[in-house]
């Protein structure tokens, strides 16, 4: 049975007051069409995990949604801090995790195994080790050694952003792979948004490239633009002009809340959105073709 669904749908469905969200995507394929439904649905106590936490969460956090933020690397890339994330964590208003990248993922990985937690020596995260409980020292039952461990994370709800994907929900990825496999594997229900819904055909022609199968996803939505303003290769560039002009959005709280009435409330979804942002900001993001070589599968 398909689970194409409308974005909006996926997360009234999906999500709930309280859960742990992990929004997926490393550098590009952050789903901010997502987060952006999640502010306009107005859900609350969110636990907010990423490995970089990107500007997302700077605009969950902005609107109110969230209670905590789960995360190694935090900052707007390449310009600066998350002037709202931090700002609410020094004022005691955000509970926090702070983990190093090689932690996080591990955790998803112990937490997509199914095991109660992962080993990780050597962490070159000392600081973090003394600061953090979770991380734990456990006897190495073949040396007898100590290793360090860290706990499983497991979100309540995974979101993933995707190139292409199926009806039935298997999705695929190319240029830059994070954490998605892991994050959806690890979660207990699973988002997927993605730039073209194709037909299954084209999902098997090239097998490699599904990271996700559709029989862990629970719902399966077309949204292109998804993340702007990331990236999705072979799509859309990512628009640099926007990171710098959060940075100057992000220090004044009128600025963000108008932001935040004009481009998320002001909005009915994320094709409203994009025809918005206006035909010179379509051409700037503009990529031109690059198809990778054909690869030949054979016949049997």
């Amino acid at each position: 049975m398909s689970k194409l669904t409308t974005l909006s749908d996926a997360i009234s469905r999906n999500l709930r007051d309280g859960d742990l969200v992990y929004a997926a995507g490393f550098t590009h394929l952050i789903p901010f069409a997502a987060g952006h439904e999640i502010i306009r649905q107005g859900l609350k106590d969110l636990i907010l995990a990423r490995a970089t936490p990107d500007l997302i969460y700077d605009q969950v956090v902005a609107a109110g949604c969230a209670r905590k933020v789960i995360f190694s690397y935090m900052g707007n890339p390449g310009v600066g801090s998350l002037r709202l994330v931090r700002s609410e964590i020094e004022a005691g208003n955000l509970e926090w995790e702070e983990y190093s990248h090689f932690s996080m993922i591990s955790r998803l990985q112990a937490g997509a195994a199914g095991l109660p937690f992962m080993p990780m020596n050597p962490t070159a995260a000392g600081d973090l080790e003394a600061a953090n409980p979770a991380y734990k020292a456990v006897r190495d039952p073949y040396s007898g050694g100590e290793v360090v461990v860290v706990p499983a994370l497991n979100p309540d709800v995974a979101i993933v952003h995707v190139q292409r994907a199926d009806a039935d929900g298997n999705a695929q990825i190319w240029g830059i792979i994070g954490e998605q496999k892991e994050a959806a594997f690890a979660a207990e229900r699973v988002i997927i948004t993605a730039e073209e819904i194709v037909d299954p055909q084209v999902i098997r022609s090239d097998p490699n490239r599904t990271l996700i199968p559709g029989f862990i996803v629970d719902a399966v939505c077309h949204v292109p633009y998804c993340a702007h303003p990331s990236y999705t290769q072979g799509y859309y560039d990512r628009d640099n002009e926007f990171y710098l002009e959060w940075d100057r959005i992000s220090k004044s709280r009128q600025d963000l809340r108008s932001y935040l009435d004009e481009w998320v409330y002001g909005v009915g979804d994320r094709a409203e959105y994009w025809e918005k942002l206006g035909e010179g900001v379509h051409q700037r993001l503009r990529v031109q073709s690059r198809p990778s070589e054909v690869v030949d599968y054979g016949e049997y």
